[in-house]
């Protein structure tokens, strides 16, 4: 399945409720994510501002799954 998601940059643009977050991609396309469960499990926080990658499934290009944080 790791090889069917699409990947991509963005950066998050607001904080909304359930741990979701608005993440506006390079090409200014907005999708609405979800922490992948590893970087929940060691309490990594993702704050507006953060550049950060993101999984989709090319099914539904309107949600994703954060992976990894910048610095």
């Amino acid at each position: 399945m790791s090889e069917e998601t699409i990947k991509a940059d963005g950066v998050v643009k607001e904080l909304l409720s359930n741990g979701l977050y608005r993440v506006e991609l390079e090409g200014g396309h907005q999708v609405t994510a979800h922490v992948k469960g590893k970087m929940r499990m060691f309490n990594i926080r993702i704050l507006a501002g953060d550049t950060v990658s993101i999984e989709m499934s090319p099914y539904d290009l309107t949600k994703a799954r954060i992976v990894f944080r910048k610095k």
